[in-house]
């Protein structure tokens, strides 16, 4: 059985470490993940809907501008809601991010990424409650939000997987492959087991690599996501998800 040093999936990473070379000169003097979208930053947005569901400590990677980023965190860091990973000397992207910060991680946990904006309708469940709802370790090693690609604001890409379960339930899922297009792309955030990580190298990788494991082992699940979502990862983005979060908000 395992033992938890906190109550299960009550533990987060946001990977904040990327370079955020698509920003263009925004990025020379401010940590992507600083990036302000209606006058509130991206991390600080990601934060408070960790702790409003009281997913604590969250584990932070840094690298880019790693000094603006750990001044801005420096409070949560005192409070014990943050703990930093440190990657200064090398970037290790995705996977190898997770990899480098799994002393600090519970045995299952959510990953974030940094660039991602999300809203729920008023009233209803918040989407880290509905994914924490939906987990079931029994049958699945990762568990990924899926956004429909035509509501994924932000994003130009053909999407990333097939998904056929019930509307608002968690299904297997697979991925586009040799398709041309998919109806579902991964939206930042996943919960995955921190034994997934044990077999794979040191370095520089990405996630997706887990995900292709625990596909192939019909691990890999989805949820679809109910409400906004938007990838902020240009400049022209943040004035598109600064427009869409006030028509969502107005209703």
């Amino acid at each position: 059985m395992v033992e938890y040093k906190t109550a299960p999936l009550a533990q987060a990473m946001i990977l904040a470490a990327g370079k955020g070379t698509r920003m263009g000169n925004l990025s020379d003097h401010t940590p992507k993940p600083l990036t302000e979208v209606a006058g509130v930053t991206l991390l600080d947005r990601i934060f408070t809907q960790l702790l409003d569901v009281n997913i604590r400590p969250v584990v932070i990677n840094t690298h880019h501008l790693a000094d603006k980023l750990e001044h801005h965190i420096a409070h949560y860091v005192a409070n014990a809601d943050a703990v930093i990973s440190c990657e200064r000397e090398k970037l290790l992207e995705t996977g190898g991010g997770v990899k480098n910060a799994i002393p600090l991680l519970e045995p299952e946990f959510f990953v974030i990424n940094s660039d991602v904006l999300w809203a729920e309708t008023k009233g209803a469940q918040s989407t880290l409650e509905r994914l924490r709802s939906a987990w079931n370790p029994s049958v699945m090693d990762v568990l990924l939000l899926l956004i429909p690609v035509e509501s994924a604001f932000g994003y130009d890409g053909v999407g990333d997987f097939f998904y056929e379960g019930k509307k608002g339930e968690a299904n297997t899922i697979r991925f586009r492959d040799n398709a041309k297009t998919s109806p579902f792309m991964y939206g930042g955030i996943q919960i995955v087991k921190a034994s997934m990580y044990e077999n794979m190298p040191d370095g520089s990788w990405s996630n997706r690599e887990i995900f292709r494991n625990a596909a192939n082992a019909g691990r890999l699940y989805g949820l679809p996501h109910a409400g906004l979502w938007a990838h902020v990862g240009t400049k022209a983005a943040i004035g598109a998800a600064e427009a869409h979060l006030r028509l969502f908000e107005l209703g």
